[in-house]
């Protein structure tokens, strides 16, 4: 019936067996973006949100996430991660901060749910911390920048 591989013959969703499959490394970088009144930005930049730390909570929160994908995203599998990082890039003329979360793995099956949950999450994060100054933020911009590793190879998203 498939040629989705979380479904079998009568269509019933079930997690992908990778028993078989080599361990190999695995990596994915995913990004997103928060947009916000010039204010926000201001505030988060300067470090003067009454929450604290925004920029280093959310990175906190996002590595966090990357760990428990799988508690979220139901047919994820568990996986041993290796290396997790959390980057910000503000953007000044747009009142924007970019998130890129890189995700490694020496593992079975890919990390590209793990990276896009850890960006998701860096970026919720920043909006519930600043959520009492600018209700209107907007986080955007959610995708797979690039992945490498296993049987579908690299992927690469072009500019």
């Amino acid at each position: 019936m498939s040629e989705f591989t979380h479904l079998d013959d009568q269509g019933r969703v079930r997690m992908v067996d990778v028993s078989e499959k080599e361990a190999s490394l695995r990596t994915a970088v995913a990004e997103a973006t928060v947009r916000m009144q010039p204010e926000t930005f201001r505030r988060i930049r300067g470090q003067t949100v009454s929450k604290g730390n925004v920029l280093e909570t959310a990175r906190i929160a996002g590595v966090l996430a990357a760990k428990k994908t799988a508690e979220l995203i139901p047919m994820c599998h568990p996986l041993r991660l290796t290396h997790v990082q959390i980057d910000f890039l503000p953007d000044e003329p747009a009142h924007a901060i970019g998130i890129r979360a890189e995700v490694r793995a020496f593992d079975r099956t890919g990390v590209e749910m793990e990276a896009l949950t850890a960006a998701a999450v860096a970026g919720l994060t920043i909006y519930d911390m600043c959520k009492a100054l600018d209700r209107a933020m907007e986080i955007t911009d959610l995708r797979l920048l690039e992945k490498s590793g296993g049987k579908s190879g690299t992927f690469r998203r072009r500019p």
